[in-house]
């Protein structure tokens, strides 16, 4: 009897294992496919092509999993990134998809993968222009990139992107140089090389822009 209750529990168990191992290996291709098209592929025409074709494979991991937060942030990561290839008006669609793709992604689990949908809300609402033309707001970039930092202090993403808040649209680059070595302090991710090396690169190349303004 014991063992035939293992049995049963063991096979109501192994299919629930099993699919999760399923959306975290689609998931980690989807990353590594983003950091291949965002650092490796050249011209913005091609990472815009690349980019909405790895869109569609984010959407059905989406509708694969509509309760789970990880699907929702890397498809409104892939759509910011296909908006800033693409520019022009289309891109403004496809930042709003992205905002309500983050949002939702909080509302089922605002602190999965380390607080990243409110890392990336925030970063739209520095990047996006204001009223009338889009949403954007320095007030609302400002707290989400807080909670980020809150959830996930020593993570690089969000040091990196509060110090590019703090630069671009603060000034205040004394701060954000100590963000950015922060975020140069951060554990590396060695199952995500190729993001790993090239946002250290672009916290660098941050670094030496903060640094000229404080005269360094």
């Amino acid at each position: 009897m014991k063992k035939m209750l293992i049995g049963v529990l063991l096979a109501l168990w192994l299919p629930l294992a099993n699919a999760a191992d399923t959306m975290d290996v689609r998931l980690l291709d989807l990353q590594h496919e983003w950091a291949h098209v965002n650092y490796e592929i050249q011209g913005d025409d091609a990472q815009a092509k690349a980019f909405e074709a790895l869109e569609q494979r984010a959407a059905e991991l989406v509708a694969d999993y509509p309760n789970r937060a990880e699907p929702l942030i890397w498809d409104g990561i892939i759509l910011s990134s296909q908006a800033g290839a693409q520019g022009g008006l289309g891109a403004l669609g496809l930042v709003k998809r992205a905002r309500k793709d983050y949002e939702q992604a909080i509302t089922i689990d605002s602190r999965a993968l380390a607080g990243s949908a409110h890392t990336s809300l925030g970063v739209l609402y520095y990047k996006v222009p204001g009223w009338p033309i889009g949403f954007g707001s320095d007030d609302k970039a400002e707290a989400q990139l807080k909670k980020a930092l809150a959830i996930n202090p020593h993570g690089i993403d969000p040091n990196y992107f509060y110090a590019q808040y703090l630069a671009e649209e603060k000034a205040d680059y004394r701060s954000a140089l100590q963000y950015l070595d922060r975020a140069l302090a951060a554990p590396r991710r060695p199952e995500r090389p190729v993001a790993d090396a090239g946002r250290r690169a672009e916290i660098r190349a941050l670094r030496d822009d903060v640094e000229a303004h404080l005269g360094h």
